[in-house]
C-alpha cells in the first residue's frame, strides 16, 4: 500500500514520484531557502571565529579555547549538513517509496532539532565567555584584535537558532502531512455506489425500483370457450 501511495500521488509535501526536476520550483521551496540561509550563517560564524577570535594560539573569548572550538565545530558541521540536505531535497521527488520519504523527513526533523539546540548552547556559551572577557578588560590587551568578528559570530549564532528552528518546524509539518496522507489513503472509504436497481430508460415515474421491462406480461384477451 505504501509504495502505491508514493507512486500514485505526492507524499510528505512532495509531488508525484518520478516527476522531472524543476530548478525553479526547487529553489522556491521554503526548506531550500532556509537551508541556504543557514549555510550563510554557518559560514559567517566559523569564518569570523577562525579569522578574528584567535590571537596566536589563544581564544580571545576569555581565553576559553573550547568557546572558539565549539563555535567553529558546529558551524562547519552545519554547513556540511546543509549541503547534504540540499542534495536530499533535490532527490526527494524521485523517491517512489513513501517509507524512504518518511526516513528522509525524520532525518531532517532530528538533525534540524538537534542543531537548533546546539546553536542555542553555542550562543549562550560564547556570549558568556565574551561577557566575562569584557568584564575583565579584555583577555588580550591592548590588542582587542577581532572584536567585531567575535561579536558577529555571536550574533549569527543567534540567527542560526531561528533558521534551524524554522527548519525543524517545517520538518514537523511535512511529517504530519505525510502521516495524514498515508492514513487517509490506506483507510479511504469506497465512493458511494449507484443502486443496481436503477430504473430503466424511459421510465418517468422516478421510482428507482421499477420492475425490469421483460418482467411485465402482455395482456391477453379473456378465454372464450368454443361453441358447438
Amino acid at each position: 500500500m505504501a509504495s502505491e501511495v508514493g507512486a500514485i500521488g505526492g507524499a510528505y509535501g512532495a509531488g508525484l514520484a518520478g516527476a522531472p526536476f524543476d530548478p525553479l520550483t526547487y529553489i522556491k521551496k521554503p526548506q531550500v531557502i532556509l537551508r541556504l540561509i543557514s549555510m550563510l550563517f554557518a559560514v559567517v560564524v566559523f569564518g569570523c571565529i577562525s579569522s578574528g577570535a584567535w590571537f596566536g594560539h589563544q581564544c580571545q573569548m576569555n581565553g576559553d579555547v573550547n568557546a572558539c572550538g565549539y563555535g567553529t565545530g558546529i558551524g562547519v558541521l552545519a554547513f556540511l549538513l546543509c549541503i547534504g540536505f540540499l542534495v536530499l531535497d533535490a532527490l526527494f521527488e524521485s523517491l517512489s517509496s513513501v517509507q524512504h520519504r518518511k526516513y528522509a523527513v525524520l532525518a531532517d526533523l532530528a538533525i534540524s532539532g538537534l542543531w537548533t539546540f546546539l546553536w542555542f548552547v553555542g550562543f549562550c556559551y560564547m556570549t558568556d565567555a565574551w561577557r566575562r572577557s569584557e568584564m575583565s578588560g579584555g583577555y588580550i590587551q591592548p590588542h582587542w584584535k577581532g572584536k567585531d568578528n567575535i561579536q558577529a559570530a555571536i550574533a549569527f549564532s543567534f540567527f542560526s537558532i531561528a533558521s534551524w528552528g524554522a527548519l525543524t518546524f517545517l520538518a514537523v509539518q511535512r511529517y504530519r502531512l505525510g502521516a495524514q496522507e498515508t492514513f487517509n489513503t490506506g483507510y479511504n472509504q469506497e465512493p458511494t455506489a449507484t443502486s443496481p436497481y436503477s430504473s430503466y430508460p424511459g421510465s418517468d415515474t422516478g421510482d428507482p425500483y421499477q420492475q425490469p421491462p421483460f418482467s411485465q406480461q402482455k395482456d391477453t384477451p379473456d378465454y372464450q370457450p368454443p361453441t358447438y
